[in-house]
């Protein structure tokens, strides 16, 4: 019970992360470095706790996970480079991707870019018909409005995560009462 709860409470921290660090994409563009560093944090805690517990068969092997995050690391500091995301959307995204390790990649990045794709069509439409009248300065919304071409890609980066951990199966019902049976 007691690895249940560890598991659970961390990963609660990266969902309640994700979302501050959603709405601080939203709000100014930014994503803290603390956020990336609390995400990686909760998952050498729980990994740990879990593989000391005897539990090694909820996550990959650690270097699943390492590889995964390595391989997004690249990825988006590729896309860092030729100015497609920001420098703080890569380190967020790298932090999660080591949660999702190498099995949880594809469906990670796939719906990423999804959200990504519609935000992206969201802020074309916020530049062509402006409907709101007095965005909060240095917001998304203001600065797209404004004429920038700015995408808040840490949403999109947090909803690709979430839908990854549903398709590794951390919210399953299996998962979730394997703690309980043993």
């Amino acid at each position: 019970m007691f690895l249940l709860v560890v598991f659970l409470m961390c990963l609660f921290v990266v969902i309640g992360t994700g979302v501050l660090a959603g709405l601080s994409d939203i709000r100014g563009l930014t994503i803290p470095n603390m956020y990336s560093a609390l995400v990686i944090g909760a998952f050498v805690l729980c990994y740990a706790a879990l593989w000391l517990g005897g539990r090694d068969d909820v996550f990959a092997s650690l270097s699943s996970h390492i590889v995964g995050a390595a391989l997004v690391f690249l990825i988006t500091l590729a896309m860092f480079m030729f100015k497609i995301i920001g420098a703080g959307d890569s380190k967020f995204a790298t932090a999660l991707a080591f949660w999702v390790g190498v099995k949880g990649l594809f469906p990670f990045i796939i719906y990423m870019s999804f959200v990504g794709g519609a935000l992206a069509l969201l802020a074309l439409a916020l530049q062509k018909w402006t409907p709101f009248k007095s965005p909060k300065p240095d917001s998304w919304v203001a600065r797209v409005q404004g004429g920038e071409s700015k995408v808040p890609y840490g949403v999109a980066i947090v909803i690709g995560a979430l839908a990854s951990f549903a398709k590794i199966g951390y919210f399953s019902g299996d998962v979730l009462s394997s703690f309980v049976l043993q």
